[in-house]
C-alpha cells in the first residue's frame, strides 16, 4: 500500500486538507498539521495517524524564524519516521520544509493551492510550483498565475 503524508498548516488550509479524508482509507496515510489548543482533539479522532508541528506565523517576526527552523528539523524527523512516497498538501509555510525534504529524497509532491486565492500566489505555492509533481489550482483563473498547473476544481 502506498504511503501518503497529508500535511498543512492549521485553520483554513487544514480544513481544505481534511476534505480529502475519503482518500485516507485507500493509503497507508499520516497527517501532520500545527499544534494549537483548538485542534488537540484531532488526536482522539486520528490517534497514531496524526502528528503536530509547532504553530507559528509570520505575524510574529521575532519568533517565526526559530519556529520555522524547529519545524524543519521536526519535518525531517517525521519524514524519516514515516517514509512516505507521496506528500499531499494544501500549504502553507508548515508544508514547505516537508515538501523540500521529500523532493530531496526523490518523493512525489502533490500541492493544492488554497481555495482562498483566486488571482494571486501564496509564498509556499510560489516555491513549490517549480518542483511539485502535480500542482493543482481550485480556480480556473489561477491557471493564468500558474500556467503549468492542473485545474482540479474546489475540494469543498
Amino acid at each position: 500500500m502506498k504511503k501518503v503524508l497529508f500535511i498543512s498548516s492549521c485553520g483554513g488550509h487544514f480544513t481544505e486538507l481534511i476534505q480529502l479524508k475519503e482518500m485516507f482509507s485507500k493509503y497507508d496515510y499520516h497527517i501532520i498539521t500545527e499544534k494549537t489548543k483548538d485542534n488537540l482533539s484531532l488526536k482522539d479522532k486520528y490517534h497514531e495517524k496524526i502528528d503536530f508541528l509547532i504553530y507559528g506565523t509570520k505575524d510574529h517576526p521575532v519568533t517565526y524564524p526559530f519556529k520555522l527552523l524547529a519545524n524543519c528539523f521536526l519535518s525531517l524527523f517525521y519524514f524519516l519516521k514515516y517514509r512516505p512516497g507521496y506528500i499531499v498538501t494544501t500549504g502553507v509555510h508548515t508544508a514547505g520544509p516537508m515538501c523540500c525534504i521529500a523532493k530531496l529524497f526523490g518523493k512525489k509532491i502533490i500541492y493544492i493551492e488554497t481555495f482562498a486565492n483566486v488571482h494571486s500566489k501564496t509564498a509556499t505555492g510560489r516555491l513549490i510550483y517549480h518542483f511539485a509533481d502535480l500542482f493543482i489550482v481550485q480556480w480556473e483563473s489561477m491557471l493564468e498565475v500558474y500556467p503549468k498547473a492542473t485545474y482540479g476544481g474546489w475540494i469543498f
